[in-house]
């Protein structure tokens, strides 16, 4: 969908850990929290392409899976988990503070998640926020990489 080949015994086969980071609650939780020092380095604008057309396109299948999936949901063993609508509304409030570490500045007040053109706004402003490549390899208000912001929000 993205564009981007993948061939999963391939990736296997070439997969290299180039950096061990020490997570935290959050990263215990299995969201990313910690971002990598490789994260901070110079980004070219042919990545920059690459890692908006991924997040583009897992927008794209969250909002298509969203629109198709019941509003109730199984919920698990012990009763947990969210329905669809709750869990629209988390993806869209992390992608506000997504943004906010980005230094996108959103004002005071998030807005409610089903204000789509607000949701909009905020998606619109995260990827060119990866578009402007730095020779730092970060955004000059950001208080985060773009590439780790661009792997938190996908």
């Amino acid at each position: 969908m993205a564009g981007v080949p993948f061939d999963p015994v391939e990736v296997v086969a070439g997969f290299e850990v180039l950096e061990r980071v020490t997570g935290s609650a959050t990263t215990d939780f299995g969201a990313l929290d910690v971002a990598a020092a490789l994260d901070g380095e110079p980004m070219v604008a042919q990545e920059a392409e690459r890692l908006a057309s991924l997040i583009e396109t897992a927008w794209d299948v969250f909002e298509q899976t969203a629109a198709i999936a019941p509003a109730v949901l199984r919920k698990g063993p012990r009763g947990g988990g969210r329905n669809r609508d709750e869990i629209v509304a988390h993806v869209r409030e992390a992608e506000v503070l997504h943004a906010r570490t980005l230094g996108l500045g959103l004002g005071e007040r998030p807005f409610p998640p089903e204000d789509v053109a607000a949701v909009g706004r905020v998606r619109a402003g995260i990827l060119a926020e990866i578009h402007a490549v730095r020779p730092t390899g970060e955004p000059a208000r950001s208080r985060r990489p773009a590439r780790f912001v661009a792997r938190r929000t996908a």
